[in-house]
């Protein structure tokens, strides 16, 4: 599958890894609303594709990620149209986070603000070593807001109250550190240490990546004893499946072979 947008082009290969990539949105993947709308288009398409089994978020070139929300719209905004805008900014997250399969933010130079909020959306963050990372909203006179609420989780809220509270920027290594990355690879290796990563999510069931992908979404709202309930009735249908049989019996196989 091949498909564009104005603001952003979308594939899937043969094994099932989806790319979604940000295109003619300046050289540091700026969101305004053209490529937000378009964006979250192609995530409605994408979500209910057969065969899809993660997904790969990235920007055009590797100056950026997303180097945050465009300032130049939001400067001309009223509070009316400040309320649209993060709505819609918010919305798109929310559409990353809740996606039915992992998915996995490309991050190969600055992640700025709204970027940053997208790629804490995103289940798995693999850096090129040269990244930068920063939360820069109160320098500009808003407050960073949506899924930057995700920061505190991801970090402590100690180091997160340093980014959003001063706006400095860290490198990638610090960030890996403090949680906010996965992996960190050399810019050269960062497709590589992608596609590993995809690879891991292939060997796997499709079904049961989607079954756990919720689990995990519903776990952060649930209380514990009614996650725990519901973690038993997704442990059962998962037998429905097929998935448990045929990879129970493969690694019982392989198992056998080497005595």
């Amino acid at each position: 599958m091949q498909r564009s947008w104005n603001r952003c082009a979308a594939s899937i290969s043969e094994r099932g890894v989806g790319r979604l990539q940000i295109v003619q949105a300046g050289p540091m993947n700026l969101l305004g609303t053209p490529v937000i709308d378009d964006l979250r288009a192609a995530l409605s398409v994408l979500q209910s594709a057969d065969g899809l089994r993660t997904l790969v978020l990235r920007g055009d070139g590797d100056r950026a990620f997303v180097g945050g929300a465009d300032i130049k719209e939001m400067a001309r905004l009223n509070q009316s149209g400040a309320e649209t805008f993060i709505t819609n900014l918010h919305d798109l997250c929310e559409q990353v986070r809740q996606f039915p399969v992992p998915v996995i933010a490309r991050i190969p130079g600055w992640c700025l603000g709204g970027g940053l909020e997208l790629a804490m959306a995103c289940d798995i963050r693999i850096a090129a070593e040269e990244a930068k990372f920063a939360m820069p909203e109160v320098r500009v006179g808003i407050p960073s807001v949506i899924h930057a609420a995700l920061m505190p989780r991801l970090l402590g809220s100690g180091r997160a109250s340093w980014l959003i509270l001063t706006g400095e920027t860290i490198g990638a290594s610090t960030a890996l550190d403090w949680g906010l990355l996965d992996s960190v690879a050399p810019l050269a290796q960062l497709d590589a240490e992608i596609d590993k990563v995809a690879d891991g999510f292939l060997a796997c069931g499709a079904q049961v990546l989607r079954t756990q992908k919720a689990l995990l979404r519903s776990w952060e709202q649930l209380p514990l004893q009614q996650a725990l309930r519901q973690s038993v009735e997704a442990f059962g249908q998962a037998f429905t499946t097929g998935e448990p049989q045929q990879f129970m019996q493969a690694f019982l196989d392989r198992r056998a072979s080497k005595r």
